[in-house]
Protein backbone atom coordinates (compact mmCIF):
# COMPACT_ATOMS: atom_id res chain seq x y z
CA UNK A 1 0.00 0.00 0.00
CA UNK A 2 1.26 3.42 -0.90
CA UNK A 3 2.49 5.77 2.19
CA UNK A 4 -0.59 8.20 2.98
CA UNK A 5 1.71 11.76 1.61
CA UNK A 6 1.57 9.98 -2.10
CA UNK A 7 -1.83 9.10 -2.01
CA UNK A 8 -2.36 12.70 -0.89
CA UNK A 9 -0.34 14.41 -3.56
CA UNK A 10 -1.73 11.69 -6.67
CA UNK A 11 -5.03 12.91 -5.65
CA UNK A 12 -3.95 16.56 -4.91
CA UNK A 13 -2.17 17.66 -7.93
CA UNK A 14 -4.69 16.79 -10.52
CA UNK A 15 -6.56 19.77 -8.74
CA UNK A 16 -3.74 22.03 -8.44
CA UNK A 17 -2.81 21.88 -12.65
CA UNK A 18 -6.22 22.23 -13.58
CA UNK A 19 -6.44 25.30 -11.03
CA UNK A 20 -3.10 26.46 -12.37
CA UNK A 21 -4.41 26.34 -15.86
CA UNK A 22 -7.85 28.12 -15.25
CA UNK A 23 -5.76 31.27 -13.72
CA UNK A 24 -3.60 31.39 -16.79
CA UNK A 25 -6.02 31.17 -18.92
CA UNK A 26 -7.90 33.60 -16.91
CA UNK A 27 -4.46 36.11 -16.84
CA UNK A 28 -4.39 35.55 -20.92
CA UNK A 29 -8.20 36.83 -21.49
CA UNK A 30 -7.21 39.63 -19.61
CA UNK A 31 -3.49 40.15 -20.84
CA UNK A 32 -5.54 40.04 -24.65
CA UNK A 33 -7.79 42.63 -24.30
CA UNK A 34 -11.21 40.52 -24.74
CA UNK A 35 -13.13 42.71 -22.45
CA UNK A 36 -12.24 45.75 -20.51
CA UNK A 37 -10.62 45.59 -16.65
CA UNK A 38 -13.68 46.31 -15.46
CA UNK A 39 -15.39 43.65 -16.99
CA UNK A 40 -13.66 41.37 -16.54
CA UNK A 41 -10.90 41.71 -13.94
CA UNK A 42 -7.91 39.70 -13.39
CA UNK A 43 -7.10 36.86 -10.97
CA UNK A 44 -5.34 38.69 -8.41
CA UNK A 45 -8.03 41.70 -7.93
CA UNK A 46 -10.80 39.25 -7.64
CA UNK A 47 -8.83 37.43 -5.04
CA UNK A 48 -7.88 40.66 -3.33
CA UNK A 49 -11.58 41.43 -3.07
CA UNK A 50 -12.29 37.91 -1.57
CA UNK A 51 -9.63 38.57 0.94
CA UNK A 52 -11.37 41.76 2.18
CA UNK A 53 -15.09 38.93 2.34
CA UNK A 54 -13.07 36.70 4.59
CA UNK A 55 -13.00 39.54 6.96
CA UNK A 56 -16.70 40.58 6.72
CA UNK A 57 -18.65 39.24 9.34
CA UNK A 58 -21.46 39.73 7.35
CA UNK A 59 -20.18 38.25 4.40
CA UNK A 60 -19.98 34.62 6.97
CA UNK A 61 -24.10 35.83 7.78
CA UNK A 62 -24.90 35.59 4.08
CA UNK A 63 -23.10 32.40 3.60
CA UNK A 64 -24.51 31.15 6.83
CA UNK A 65 -28.42 31.70 5.34
CA UNK A 66 -27.69 30.32 1.97
CA UNK A 67 -26.29 27.27 3.50
CA UNK A 68 -29.91 27.08 5.87
CA UNK A 69 -31.82 27.60 3.33
CA UNK A 70 -29.56 24.72 1.45
CA UNK A 71 -29.75 22.18 3.90
CA UNK A 72 -33.68 23.09 4.46
CA UNK A 73 -34.45 22.62 0.92
CA UNK A 74 -32.54 19.16 0.73
CA UNK A 75 -33.66 17.64 3.87
CA UNK A 76 -37.05 17.79 2.76
CA UNK A 77 -36.29 16.52 -0.97
CA UNK A 78 -34.31 13.80 0.71
CA UNK A 79 -37.29 13.16 2.83
CA UNK A 80 -39.77 13.62 -0.06
CA UNK A 81 -37.85 11.94 -2.82
CA UNK A 82 -37.26 8.51 -0.68
CA UNK A 83 -40.51 7.82 -0.35
CA UNK A 84 -42.03 8.12 -3.44
CA UNK A 85 -38.73 6.10 -4.66
CA UNK A 86 -39.81 3.66 -2.30
CA UNK A 87 -43.54 3.57 -3.13
CA UNK A 88 -42.33 3.36 -7.06
CA UNK A 89 -41.08 0.65 -6.69
CA UNK A 90 -43.22 -1.03 -4.82
CA UNK A 91 -46.66 -0.45 -5.98
CA UNK A 92 -46.67 -0.71 -10.53
CA UNK A 93 -50.06 1.28 -10.85
CA UNK A 94 -47.70 3.75 -8.70
CA UNK A 95 -44.68 3.79 -11.25
CA UNK A 96 -47.04 3.71 -14.58
CA UNK A 97 -48.89 6.75 -13.33
CA UNK A 98 -46.09 9.02 -12.12
CA UNK A 99 -42.40 6.89 -13.31
CA UNK A 100 -42.54 9.05 -16.62
CA UNK A 101 -43.54 12.12 -14.84
CA UNK A 102 -40.21 12.04 -12.40
CA UNK A 103 -37.78 11.64 -14.81
CA UNK A 104 -39.88 14.94 -16.34
CA UNK A 105 -39.91 17.08 -13.37
CA UNK A 106 -36.03 16.18 -13.34
CA UNK A 107 -35.49 17.52 -16.68
CA UNK A 108 -37.34 20.72 -16.51
CA UNK A 109 -35.32 23.40 -15.53
CA UNK A 110 -35.70 24.75 -12.07
CA UNK A 111 -36.12 28.70 -12.78
CA UNK A 112 -38.93 27.83 -14.92
CA UNK A 113 -40.95 27.04 -11.41
CA UNK A 114 -40.12 30.48 -9.84
CA UNK A 115 -42.82 32.64 -11.68
CA UNK A 116 -45.32 30.04 -10.17
CA UNK A 117 -44.32 29.97 -7.14
CA UNK A 118 -44.07 33.23 -6.33
CA UNK A 119 -47.59 33.86 -7.84
CA UNK A 120 -48.91 31.61 -5.32
CA UNK A 121 -46.64 31.40 -2.51
CA UNK A 122 -45.23 35.09 -2.84
CA UNK A 123 -41.93 36.58 -2.65
CA UNK A 124 -40.64 34.39 0.45
CA UNK A 125 -38.56 32.08 2.28
CA UNK A 126 -41.75 29.80 1.18
CA UNK A 127 -41.03 30.39 -2.78
CA UNK A 128 -37.24 29.30 -2.61
CA UNK A 129 -37.98 25.95 -0.64
CA UNK A 130 -40.19 24.89 -2.76
CA UNK A 131 -38.33 24.99 -5.93
CA UNK A 132 -35.08 24.21 -4.23
CA UNK A 133 -36.83 20.79 -3.42
CA UNK A 134 -38.94 20.39 -6.93
CA UNK A 135 -35.17 20.74 -7.67
CA UNK A 136 -33.73 17.82 -5.93
CA UNK A 137 -36.46 15.64 -4.73
CA UNK A 138 -37.35 13.75 -8.16
CA UNK A 139 -33.24 13.12 -8.49
CA UNK A 140 -33.08 11.23 -5.10
CA UNK A 141 -36.72 9.69 -5.89
CA UNK A 142 -34.95 8.11 -9.50
CA UNK A 143 -31.68 7.19 -7.34
CA UNK A 144 -33.53 5.81 -5.29
CA UNK A 145 -35.90 3.69 -8.33
CA UNK A 146 -32.62 2.58 -10.06
CA UNK A 147 -30.56 1.48 -7.34
CA UNK A 148 -33.78 -0.85 -6.13
CA UNK A 149 -34.38 -2.06 -9.39
CA UNK A 150 -31.03 -3.22 -9.53
CA UNK A 151 -30.88 -5.40 -6.56
CA UNK A 152 -30.24 -8.95 -7.72
CA UNK A 153 -33.39 -11.40 -6.98
CA UNK A 154 -31.34 -13.68 -5.47
CA UNK A 155 -30.70 -11.55 -2.64
CA UNK A 156 -34.41 -10.89 -2.13
CA UNK A 157 -34.71 -14.50 -2.35
CA UNK A 158 -32.52 -14.96 0.51
CA UNK A 159 -33.82 -11.83 3.00
CA UNK A 160 -37.68 -13.78 2.34
CA UNK A 161 -36.07 -17.23 2.97
CA UNK A 162 -34.37 -15.56 6.48
CA UNK A 163 -37.81 -14.13 7.46
CA UNK A 164 -37.95 -10.38 5.82
CA UNK A 165 -41.03 -9.81 5.15
CA UNK A 166 -42.30 -5.68 4.21
CA UNK A 167 -40.74 -2.94 5.61
CA UNK A 168 -38.20 -5.20 7.36
CA UNK A 169 -37.41 -6.83 4.33
CA UNK A 170 -36.55 -3.08 3.22
CA UNK A 171 -34.94 -1.91 6.01
CA UNK A 172 -32.84 -5.05 6.21
CA UNK A 173 -31.78 -6.18 2.61
CA UNK A 174 -33.55 -3.38 0.06
CA UNK A 175 -32.30 -0.13 1.31
CA UNK A 176 -28.50 -1.41 2.18
CA UNK A 177 -28.53 -3.01 -1.27
CA UNK A 178 -29.55 0.16 -3.25
CA UNK A 179 -27.40 2.76 -1.42
CA UNK A 180 -24.40 2.86 -3.76
CA UNK A 181 -27.07 4.28 -6.45
CA UNK A 182 -29.26 6.06 -3.96
CA UNK A 183 -26.15 7.88 -3.24
CA UNK A 184 -25.40 9.13 -6.50
CA UNK A 185 -28.96 10.54 -6.53
CA UNK A 186 -28.59 12.21 -3.41
CA UNK A 187 -25.35 13.80 -5.39
CA UNK A 188 -27.15 14.59 -8.01
CA UNK A 189 -29.77 15.93 -6.28
CA UNK A 190 -27.81 18.02 -4.45
CA UNK A 191 -26.53 19.66 -7.54
CA UNK A 192 -30.24 20.33 -8.49
CA UNK A 193 -30.79 22.08 -5.30
CA UNK A 194 -27.50 24.15 -5.21
CA UNK A 195 -28.73 25.12 -8.80
CA UNK A 196 -32.29 26.26 -7.69
CA UNK A 197 -31.08 27.66 -4.90
CA UNK A 198 -28.82 30.15 -6.28
CA UNK A 199 -31.62 31.12 -9.19
CA UNK A 200 -33.89 31.65 -6.18
CA UNK A 201 -31.89 33.83 -4.43
CA UNK A 202 -31.26 35.99 -7.34
CA UNK A 203 -34.80 36.66 -8.10
CA UNK A 204 -36.41 36.32 -4.76
CA UNK A 205 -34.28 38.98 -2.58
CA UNK A 206 -35.52 40.15 0.54
CA UNK A 207 -32.30 42.68 0.78
CA UNK A 208 -30.34 39.98 2.84
CA UNK A 209 -26.78 39.62 2.51
CA UNK A 210 -27.39 35.28 0.82
CA UNK A 211 -25.39 34.61 -1.72
CA UNK A 212 -27.59 34.91 -4.71
CA UNK A 213 -28.28 38.48 -3.48
CA UNK A 214 -25.12 39.06 -3.41
CA UNK A 215 -24.45 38.26 -6.82
CA UNK A 216 -27.41 40.40 -7.69
CA UNK A 217 -26.29 43.32 -6.10
CA UNK A 218 -22.99 42.98 -7.61
CA UNK A 219 -24.29 42.78 -11.28
CA UNK A 220 -26.27 46.27 -10.28
CA UNK A 221 -23.20 48.37 -8.74
CA UNK A 222 -21.11 46.87 -11.72
CA UNK A 223 -18.79 45.29 -9.38
CA UNK A 224 -17.02 42.79 -11.09
CA UNK A 225 -14.42 41.66 -8.78
CA UNK A 226 -16.94 41.21 -6.24
CA UNK A 227 -19.23 38.99 -8.75
CA UNK A 228 -16.42 36.82 -9.54
CA UNK A 229 -15.43 36.24 -6.20
CA UNK A 230 -19.19 35.50 -5.00
CA UNK A 231 -19.05 33.41 -7.99
CA UNK A 232 -15.91 31.42 -6.87
CA UNK A 233 -17.49 30.97 -3.18
CA UNK A 234 -20.42 29.48 -4.67
CA UNK A 235 -18.18 27.11 -6.80
CA UNK A 236 -15.74 25.94 -4.07
CA UNK A 237 -19.23 25.37 -1.14
CA UNK A 238 -20.84 23.38 -4.05
CA UNK A 239 -18.08 21.43 -4.78
CA UNK A 240 -16.81 20.90 -1.25
CA UNK A 241 -20.49 19.43 -0.96
CA UNK A 242 -20.23 16.89 -4.07
CA UNK A 243 -16.44 15.92 -2.70
CA UNK A 244 -18.60 15.30 0.89
CA UNK A 245 -20.73 12.38 -1.65
CA UNK A 246 -18.14 11.78 -3.28
CA UNK A 247 -15.97 10.18 -0.61
CA UNK A 248 -19.33 8.13 0.84
CA UNK A 249 -19.63 6.50 -2.43
CA UNK A 250 -16.22 6.22 -2.99
CA UNK A 251 -16.10 3.89 0.82
CA UNK A 252 -19.28 1.97 -0.27
CA UNK A 253 -17.64 0.85 -3.69
CA UNK A 254 -14.41 -0.08 -1.47
CA UNK A 255 -16.69 -1.80 1.12
CA UNK A 256 -18.27 -3.69 -1.50
CA UNK A 257 -15.35 -4.71 -3.43
CA UNK A 258 -16.54 -2.67 -6.08
CA UNK A 259 -13.07 -0.76 -6.41
CA UNK A 260 -9.08 -2.09 -6.63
Amino acid sequence: MRPLSRRLWSATWPKLAALAFVLVGWQALVFAGWQPDYLLPGPLPVFQKLGSYLHDPGFYAGVAITLRRAAFGFGLALVIGTLVGVAVTRWRPLRAGIGALLTGLQSMPSIAWFPLAILVLGISETAIGFVVVLGAAPAIANGAIHGIDHIQPALLRSGRSLGARGLSLYRHVVLPAALPSFVAGLKQGWAFSWRSLMAGELLVNFGNRALGAQLNNAREFSDAPGLLATMIVILVIGMVVDGIFGAIDGTLRRRRGLTS
